[in-house]
């Protein structure tokens, strides 16, 4: 039978050894991370060069040695020899499996940026899989945990059953020795169709696309203050509450931030408030809009500067007039790949965002564009 131009074409692209240049755009490990789990789930082999190379402490670090580990076992891949400070990977991913992935990141390494290479693959394995992983639960130039939690997790229901993550104990820098189990119970399987191109070709069909272009009306304001325990004398993170409450105090509507005290290696903690919004009263729970701003507690800061920090950050989100936040921005382009004809507006499209388009455009025959802070996506002709 003969191919249609489409699949001709996109038969040559999955064909291909895919090659990246890793001091594209903000030349960060975000790159190696979003090219493993692409190479994964659609099964092309990939060789990426001049890793972080622009960064002082240039090459692999091991967060990223532990995300190939990882995924050599997920999806039975083959690599070149590489460690601390590599600056070449060659990745040659197997067939996705199902099955309980025991991780141990090491100290406070963290464990949303080691999912990033994980998530996307496993929402298309072939049965329920399972990370217990151990390391830092926020920090940093990082999304925390609770952020995954409650942020991005609502845009992924969409491609699965059920995907949950539980915070077992909380772990800071620099001991870190956090622990999360996240589950993946699947809505497709990869191994049932004939090739990864079939089951991209239905997933338009039987999924919503993305579509984040209002930010609509504020409903309610929500939160966590999370602190370890030794902190809790001189009532930190009540006080960051109440602080981060009365910054956003005049939007006027239902607010309830929680404070939870942990144990833990080292001091630390951080607070995350976000707000939800609805279209014509009502929450879209497919595309919810939520914006969402967070600080780290640090010992330079007070409990009240670090409250109003994170609400100062969410009232720039919505000050900006953004449906997406640009965190999530980021973190929702490797997803959108895979849902041609979605669209987002960001309150700003940042050089992470960029690069994470550059390398979904390697594995994926799409094309990004951006214009006035609005990210689309569409099928390459």
């Amino acid at each position: 039978m003969a191919l249609s131009k489409k699949q001709s074409a996109e038969n040559t692209h999955l064909n291909k050894i895919i090659e990246l240049d890793g001091n594209y755009g903000e030349a960060g490990g975000a790159l190696v991370r979003v090219a493993l789990a692409l190479s994964a789930l659609t099964g092309q082999e990939f060789k990426v060069t001049k890793i972080r190379s622009g960064r002082k402490d240039s090459g692999l670090k091991a967060q990223h040695l532990t995300a190939i580990k990882t995924l050599k076992e997920l999806c039975h891949a083959e690599t070149n020899e590489v460690q601390m400070g590599s600056t070449e990977l060659w990745f040659k991913p197997g067939k996705i499996k199902k099955g309980i992935y025991d991780v141990d990141i090491g100290t406070a390494g963290s464990i949303t940026l080691l999912l990033q290479a994980l998530i996307l693959p496993s929402l298309f394995a072939p049965g329920k899989v399972t990370f217990n992983i151990t390391g830092g639960t926020c920090g940093k130039w990082q999304a925390s945990v609770d952020y995954l939690q409650n942020i991005l997790l609502p845009y992924l229901h969409r491609f699965v059953e059920k995907i949950e993550i539980k915070i077992l104990r909380r772990g800071y820098y620099p001991k870190g020795l956090g622990s999360i189990r996240l589950e993946i119970s699947p809505r497709f399987n990869l191994h049932k169709y004939e090739s990864f191109s079939a089951l991209r070709d239905e997933l338009p069909f039987k999924i919503q696309k993305i579509l984040l272009l209002e930010q609509g009306k504020l409903e309610q304001i929500r939160g966590i203050v999370n602190v370890s325990s030794e902190l809790q004398e001189k009532d930190v993170g009540d006080r960051i509450k109440n602080a981060a409450l009365g910054g956003l105090k005049q939007y006027n509507v239902p607010a309830n931030i929680r404070v939870e005290y942990a144990k833990a290696e080292s001091i630390g903690g951080e607070v995350l408030v976000w707000g939800i919004f609805s279209a014509g009263g009502k929450v879209d729970y497919d595309n919810p809009v939520i914006l969402a701003g967070d600080a780290l507690i640090e010992p330079q800061k007070s409990s009240e500067e670090i409250g109003k920090e994170a609400a100062g950050e969410l009232k720039k989100q919505i000050d900006a007039g953004a449906a997406v936040e640009y965190h999530l921005a980021d973190q929702l382009i490797q997803f959108m790949g895979l849902l041609p004809g979605s669209q987002m507006k960001a309150g700003e499209v940042s050089k992470h965002a960029q690069t994470n388009m550059y390398v979904v455009e390697k594995f994926l025959p799409v094309g990004f564009k951006i214009e006035k802070n609005i990210v689309s996506v569409e099928e390459k002709e």
